[in-house]
Protein backbone atom coordinates (compact mmCIF):
# COMPACT_ATOMS: atom_id res chain seq x y z
CA UNK A 1 0.00 0.00 0.00
CA UNK A 2 1.48 3.77 -0.57
CA UNK A 3 2.47 5.38 2.57
CA UNK A 4 0.15 8.23 1.29
CA UNK A 5 -2.51 9.41 -0.95
CA UNK A 6 -1.12 12.11 -3.63
CA UNK A 7 -2.50 14.75 -4.74
CA UNK A 8 -5.10 14.44 -8.00
CA UNK A 9 -3.52 15.54 -10.87
CA UNK A 10 -6.65 17.84 -11.21
CA UNK A 11 -6.17 20.19 -8.69
CA UNK A 12 -2.51 21.75 -10.92
CA UNK A 13 -4.93 23.09 -13.40
CA UNK A 14 -1.94 22.80 -16.03
CA UNK A 15 -1.93 24.09 -19.59
CA UNK A 16 -2.04 20.37 -20.89
CA UNK A 17 -2.34 21.15 -24.51
CA UNK A 18 0.56 23.97 -24.18
CA UNK A 19 2.66 22.03 -22.12
CA UNK A 20 2.52 19.07 -24.46
CA UNK A 21 3.34 21.27 -27.88
CA UNK A 22 6.88 22.29 -25.76
CA UNK A 23 6.05 25.80 -25.45
CA UNK A 24 7.53 25.69 -22.01
CA UNK A 25 10.01 23.14 -22.91
CA UNK A 26 13.85 23.25 -23.76
CA UNK A 27 13.84 23.51 -27.32
CA UNK A 28 16.14 20.43 -27.98
CA UNK A 29 14.03 18.23 -26.25
CA UNK A 30 11.02 19.20 -28.33
CA UNK A 31 13.57 18.94 -31.20
CA UNK A 32 15.12 15.37 -30.28
CA UNK A 33 11.13 13.84 -30.12
CA UNK A 34 10.36 15.01 -33.83
CA UNK A 35 13.74 13.76 -34.59
CA UNK A 36 12.34 10.23 -33.30
CA UNK A 37 9.24 10.51 -34.14
CA UNK A 38 10.53 11.31 -37.96
CA UNK A 39 12.87 7.84 -37.48
CA UNK A 40 10.09 5.95 -36.18
CA UNK A 41 11.81 5.35 -33.52
CA UNK A 42 10.38 4.55 -30.24
CA UNK A 43 13.73 3.50 -27.65
CA UNK A 44 12.23 2.56 -24.13
CA UNK A 45 14.58 3.68 -21.88
CA UNK A 46 14.84 4.32 -18.25
CA UNK A 47 14.89 8.08 -16.79
CA UNK A 48 16.65 9.07 -13.89
CA UNK A 49 16.11 11.64 -11.53
CA UNK A 50 18.37 12.80 -8.44
CA UNK A 51 19.63 16.02 -7.03
CA UNK A 52 23.29 16.35 -5.84
CA UNK A 53 22.25 18.05 -2.23
CA UNK A 54 20.54 17.10 0.70
CA UNK A 55 17.34 18.46 1.10
CA UNK A 56 13.84 18.07 1.86
CA UNK A 57 11.94 16.76 -1.63
CA UNK A 58 9.09 19.26 -2.85
CA UNK A 59 7.25 19.14 -5.82
CA UNK A 60 6.99 15.26 -6.67
CA UNK A 61 3.31 15.35 -6.38
CA UNK A 62 3.07 18.04 -9.36
CA UNK A 63 5.66 16.29 -11.89
CA UNK A 64 3.70 12.94 -11.50
CA UNK A 65 0.50 15.39 -12.63
CA UNK A 66 2.86 16.72 -15.59
CA UNK A 67 4.13 13.10 -16.70
CA UNK A 68 -0.19 11.78 -16.01
CA UNK A 69 -1.67 14.30 -17.93
CA UNK A 70 1.29 15.82 -20.54
CA UNK A 71 2.53 12.85 -21.76
CA UNK A 72 1.64 11.14 -24.66
CA UNK A 73 0.74 8.05 -23.74
CA UNK A 74 0.31 7.43 -19.69
CA UNK A 75 -0.30 3.77 -20.10
CA UNK A 76 2.94 2.88 -21.41
CA UNK A 77 5.00 4.74 -18.69
CA UNK A 78 6.18 3.26 -15.26
CA UNK A 79 7.03 6.15 -12.51
CA UNK A 80 8.63 5.53 -8.95
CA UNK A 81 8.66 8.14 -6.96
CA UNK A 82 9.40 9.43 -3.27
CA UNK A 83 6.68 11.41 -1.44
CA UNK A 84 6.65 15.37 -1.08
CA UNK A 85 8.36 16.15 2.38
CA UNK A 86 11.33 13.34 2.20
CA UNK A 87 14.60 13.94 3.40
CA UNK A 88 16.76 13.30 0.75
CA UNK A 89 20.37 12.86 0.43
CA UNK A 90 22.78 13.84 -2.45
CA UNK A 91 22.74 11.56 -5.50
CA UNK A 92 19.41 9.87 -3.95
CA UNK A 93 17.41 8.56 -6.94
CA UNK A 94 13.94 10.87 -6.33
CA UNK A 95 11.80 9.29 -9.07
CA UNK A 96 12.81 6.86 -12.20
CA UNK A 97 10.41 6.83 -15.36
CA UNK A 98 10.15 3.82 -17.68
CA UNK A 99 9.01 4.19 -21.13
CA UNK A 100 9.04 4.83 -24.66
CA UNK A 101 10.91 8.25 -24.79
CA UNK A 102 8.99 9.94 -27.08
CA UNK A 103 5.98 9.64 -24.94
CA UNK A 104 7.97 12.45 -22.24
CA UNK A 105 10.72 13.61 -23.87
CA UNK A 106 8.98 17.01 -24.34
CA UNK A 107 8.87 17.16 -20.29
CA UNK A 108 11.99 16.70 -18.71
CA UNK A 109 12.65 21.01 -18.13
CA UNK A 110 9.10 20.97 -16.44
CA UNK A 111 9.31 18.19 -14.08
CA UNK A 112 12.70 18.94 -13.15
CA UNK A 113 11.78 22.49 -12.81
CA UNK A 114 9.02 21.92 -10.27
CA UNK A 115 10.82 19.57 -8.17
CA UNK A 116 14.11 22.57 -8.15
CA UNK A 117 11.51 25.12 -6.91
CA UNK A 118 9.45 23.39 -4.69
CA UNK A 119 11.99 21.83 -3.02
CA UNK A 120 14.17 25.14 -2.32
CA UNK A 121 11.21 26.58 -0.76
CA UNK A 122 10.33 23.09 1.17
CA UNK A 123 13.59 22.29 2.27
CA UNK A 124 14.18 26.34 2.99
CA UNK A 125 10.78 26.01 4.82
CA UNK A 126 12.32 23.10 6.58
CA UNK A 127 15.36 24.36 7.75
CA UNK A 128 13.61 27.40 9.53
CA UNK A 129 10.42 25.03 11.14
CA UNK A 130 13.50 22.95 12.68
CA UNK A 131 15.43 26.17 14.12
CA UNK A 132 12.23 27.46 15.52
CA UNK A 133 10.66 25.16 17.50
CA UNK A 134 8.86 24.48 19.16
CA UNK A 135 7.66 27.95 17.99
CA UNK A 136 5.49 28.39 14.91
CA UNK A 137 6.50 29.78 11.71
CA UNK A 138 4.74 31.98 9.31
CA UNK A 139 4.79 31.64 5.35
CA UNK A 140 4.83 35.20 4.48
CA UNK A 141 6.63 35.20 1.15
CA UNK A 142 3.98 36.34 -1.43
CA UNK A 143 4.95 39.44 -2.29
CA UNK A 144 8.25 38.70 -3.28
CA UNK A 145 7.52 36.64 -6.35
CA UNK A 146 5.49 36.30 -9.25
CA UNK A 147 1.84 35.66 -7.97
CA UNK A 148 2.08 32.29 -10.32
CA UNK A 149 4.25 30.31 -7.93
CA UNK A 150 1.79 30.72 -4.58
CA UNK A 151 -0.22 27.54 -4.70
CA UNK A 152 2.91 25.39 -5.67
CA UNK A 153 4.97 27.02 -2.62
CA UNK A 154 2.96 27.46 -0.21
CA UNK A 155 1.98 23.40 -0.37
CA UNK A 156 5.91 22.75 -0.59
CA UNK A 157 5.65 25.16 2.89
CA UNK A 158 3.16 23.66 4.36
CA UNK A 159 4.36 19.92 3.92
CA UNK A 160 7.84 20.62 5.56
CA UNK A 161 5.75 22.59 8.78
CA UNK A 162 4.84 26.02 8.43
CA UNK A 163 1.58 26.62 10.27
CA UNK A 164 0.92 29.00 8.64
CA UNK A 165 0.34 30.52 4.64
CA UNK A 166 -0.60 34.17 3.94
CA UNK A 167 -2.45 33.58 1.57
CA UNK A 168 -5.87 31.56 -0.16
CA UNK A 169 -4.01 30.38 -3.47
CA UNK A 170 -1.07 29.14 -1.05
CA UNK A 171 -3.63 27.12 0.95
CA UNK A 172 -5.80 25.61 -1.58
CA UNK A 173 -3.93 22.44 -1.78
CA UNK A 174 -4.58 21.02 1.26
CA UNK A 175 -8.15 23.15 1.71
CA UNK A 176 -7.56 25.71 4.21
CA UNK A 177 -6.83 29.50 3.65
CA UNK A 178 -4.71 31.98 4.56
CA UNK A 179 -3.87 34.00 7.63
CA UNK A 180 -2.51 37.27 8.53
CA UNK A 181 -2.55 40.42 11.10
CA UNK A 182 -3.91 43.73 11.50
CA UNK A 183 -1.76 45.09 8.56
CA UNK A 184 0.51 49.09 8.51
CA UNK A 185 -2.35 50.04 5.60
CA UNK A 186 -5.25 49.87 7.07
CA UNK A 187 -3.75 51.40 10.30
CA UNK A 188 -2.87 54.57 8.05
CA UNK A 189 -6.74 54.17 6.64
CA UNK A 190 -7.36 54.79 10.42
CA UNK A 191 -5.18 57.84 10.41
CA UNK A 192 -2.13 55.84 12.35
CA UNK A 193 -4.32 55.11 14.87
CA UNK A 194 -3.28 51.51 16.19
CA UNK A 195 -6.04 50.86 18.44
CA UNK A 196 -8.78 52.16 15.91
CA UNK A 197 -7.62 49.65 13.40
CA UNK A 198 -6.91 47.05 15.63
CA UNK A 199 -10.72 47.41 17.18
CA UNK A 200 -12.19 47.94 14.02
CA UNK A 201 -10.47 44.48 12.64
CA UNK A 202 -11.89 42.49 15.88
CA UNK A 203 -15.70 43.84 15.07
CA UNK A 204 -16.02 43.19 11.54
CA UNK A 205 -13.68 40.40 11.15
CA UNK A 206 -15.28 36.31 11.75
CA UNK A 207 -14.47 35.34 15.48
CA UNK A 208 -12.34 32.59 14.62
CA UNK A 209 -9.74 34.61 13.15
CA UNK A 210 -6.85 35.59 14.84
CA UNK A 211 -6.32 39.13 16.13
CA UNK A 212 -2.71 39.74 15.87
CA UNK A 213 -2.04 43.62 15.68
CA UNK A 214 1.44 44.86 14.15
CA UNK A 215 2.46 47.37 16.72
CA UNK A 216 5.15 49.54 14.99
CA UNK A 217 3.31 52.08 13.12
CA UNK A 218 4.86 55.27 15.28
CA UNK A 219 8.03 53.19 16.25
CA UNK A 220 6.75 52.67 20.14
CA UNK A 221 5.96 49.10 20.10
CA UNK A 222 6.11 48.73 23.95
CA UNK A 223 2.98 51.74 24.52
CA UNK A 224 1.47 50.53 21.32
CA UNK A 225 1.14 46.94 22.47
CA UNK A 226 0.00 47.84 25.43
CA UNK A 227 -2.72 50.27 24.51
CA UNK A 228 -4.11 47.92 21.96
CA UNK A 229 -4.47 45.18 24.92
CA UNK A 230 -5.83 47.21 26.73
CA UNK A 231 -8.74 47.89 24.32
CA UNK A 232 -9.20 44.79 23.10
CA UNK A 233 -8.40 42.55 26.60
CA UNK A 234 -8.91 38.58 25.63
CA UNK A 235 -10.11 39.56 22.33
CA UNK A 236 -6.42 40.04 21.41
CA UNK A 237 -4.68 37.16 19.93
CA UNK A 238 -1.33 38.84 19.90
CA UNK A 239 1.24 41.36 18.61
CA UNK A 240 3.48 41.60 15.61
CA UNK A 241 6.66 43.14 15.80
CA UNK A 242 8.01 44.38 12.69
CA UNK A 243 10.20 47.01 13.08
CA UNK A 244 12.35 48.39 10.18
CA UNK A 245 16.34 47.50 9.93
CA UNK A 246 16.84 51.29 9.74
CA UNK A 247 15.18 52.17 12.82
CA UNK A 248 15.93 51.69 16.19
CA UNK A 249 12.33 51.15 18.48
CA UNK A 250 11.67 54.50 21.16
CA UNK A 251 11.63 51.54 24.18
CA UNK A 252 15.39 50.57 23.17
CA UNK A 253 16.96 53.89 22.82
CA UNK A 254 17.72 54.35 26.56
CA UNK A 255 19.54 50.33 26.60
CA UNK A 256 21.63 50.79 23.42
CA UNK A 257 25.44 50.20 23.78
CA UNK A 258 26.27 46.34 23.83
CA UNK A 259 23.85 45.31 21.35
CA UNK A 260 22.78 45.84 17.71
CA UNK A 261 19.53 48.00 18.37
CA UNK A 262 18.20 48.19 15.22
CA UNK A 263 15.22 46.44 13.92
CA UNK A 264 13.57 43.19 15.85
CA UNK A 265 16.33 42.49 18.17
CA UNK A 266 16.00 40.39 21.40
CA UNK A 267 16.07 43.62 23.92
CA UNK A 268 12.88 45.00 21.99
CA UNK A 269 11.25 41.52 22.43
CA UNK A 270 12.11 41.43 26.31
CA UNK A 271 10.98 44.69 26.29
CA UNK A 272 7.16 43.87 24.84
CA UNK A 273 7.25 40.95 26.61
CA UNK A 274 8.11 42.39 30.13
CA UNK A 275 5.37 45.31 29.96
CA UNK A 276 2.71 43.39 28.91
CA UNK A 277 3.63 40.25 31.82
CA UNK A 278 3.47 43.47 34.46
CA UNK A 279 -0.14 44.76 33.06
CA UNK A 280 -1.23 40.92 33.03
CA UNK A 281 -1.22 40.56 29.43
CA UNK A 282 0.22 36.94 29.71
CA UNK A 283 -2.13 35.48 27.04
CA UNK A 284 -0.84 37.89 24.56
CA UNK A 285 1.62 36.23 22.28
CA UNK A 286 4.52 37.74 20.06
CA UNK A 287 5.25 37.14 16.79
CA UNK A 288 8.30 38.39 15.25
CA UNK A 289 8.80 39.25 11.22
CA UNK A 290 11.25 41.66 9.07
CA UNK A 291 14.65 40.07 7.91
CA UNK A 292 13.96 37.01 9.83
CA UNK A 293 16.83 33.73 8.65
CA UNK A 294 17.70 30.59 9.76
CA UNK A 295 20.39 31.94 11.57
CA UNK A 296 18.54 34.74 13.21
CA UNK A 297 15.80 32.24 14.52
CA UNK A 298 18.23 30.05 15.93
CA UNK A 299 20.44 33.01 17.05
CA UNK A 300 16.69 33.85 18.95
CA UNK A 301 16.19 30.46 20.40
CA UNK A 302 19.15 29.84 21.86
CA UNK A 303 18.95 32.95 23.90
CA UNK A 304 15.19 32.39 25.23
CA UNK A 305 14.05 35.06 23.84
CA UNK A 306 9.96 35.02 24.09
CA UNK A 307 9.05 35.04 20.77
CA UNK A 308 5.52 32.67 20.81
CA UNK A 309 6.06 33.16 16.62
CA UNK A 310 7.52 33.63 13.83
CA UNK A 311 6.60 35.48 10.49
CA UNK A 312 9.18 33.90 7.71
CA UNK A 313 9.20 36.15 4.19
CA UNK A 314 12.01 36.58 1.22
CA UNK A 315 14.52 34.28 3.15
CA UNK A 316 12.68 31.23 2.11
CA UNK A 317 13.13 32.02 -1.26
CA UNK A 318 16.65 32.18 -1.32
CA UNK A 319 19.20 29.78 -1.84
CA UNK A 320 20.53 28.04 1.35
CA UNK A 321 21.68 25.19 -1.14
CA UNK A 322 21.67 24.44 -4.82
CA UNK A 323 18.44 22.29 -5.61
CA UNK A 324 19.03 21.45 -8.91
CA UNK A 325 17.66 18.56 -10.18
CA UNK A 326 19.06 16.17 -12.82
CA UNK A 327 17.52 13.61 -15.37
CA UNK A 328 19.25 11.10 -17.18
CA UNK A 329 18.80 8.15 -19.43
CA UNK A 330 20.65 5.07 -17.69
CA UNK A 331 18.99 2.51 -19.35
CA UNK A 332 18.05 1.81 -22.94
CA UNK A 333 15.38 -1.57 -23.76
CA UNK A 334 16.54 -2.81 -20.42
CA UNK A 335 20.55 -2.64 -20.56
CA UNK A 336 22.76 0.36 -19.09
CA UNK A 337 23.04 3.21 -20.77
CA UNK A 338 23.86 6.48 -19.24
CA UNK A 339 26.69 9.05 -20.63
CA UNK A 340 30.21 8.41 -18.38
CA UNK A 341 29.54 8.96 -14.68
CA UNK A 342 25.73 8.08 -14.61
CA UNK A 343 24.69 4.49 -13.77
CA UNK A 344 21.33 3.16 -12.57
CA UNK A 345 21.36 3.85 -9.45
CA UNK A 346 18.02 1.69 -7.49
CA UNK A 347 16.41 3.36 -4.88
CA UNK A 348 14.26 0.83 -2.48
CA UNK A 349 12.41 3.80 -1.00
CA UNK A 350 10.58 4.56 -4.45
CA UNK A 351 7.04 3.47 -4.83
CA UNK A 352 4.96 2.90 -7.81
CA UNK A 353 2.48 5.42 -9.20
CA UNK A 354 -0.62 4.02 -9.75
Amino acid sequence: MPRRKRLDPSIFHLPVEKMQSGYYTDKYFVRAREVLLADNHHPRVLMQVFTKTHAYLGGVDEAIAILKLCSFSWDDLTVHALYDGDEIGPWETVMTIEGPYDAFAHLETLYVGVLARRTRVGTNTRLVVDAAKPKEVMFFPARHDHWLVQTGDGYAAHIAGAIGVSTDAQASWWGSSGIGTVPHAIIAAYGGDTVLAAQKFAQYMPKDVRVISLVDFDNDSVNTSLAVARALGEQLYGVRLDTSGTLVDRSVMDQMGSFDPTGVNPQLVWNVRKALDAEEFRHVRIVVSGGFTVEKIRQFEESGVPVDAYGVGSSLFRDQGKYDFTADVVMLEGKPCGKVGRVYQPNGRLERVE
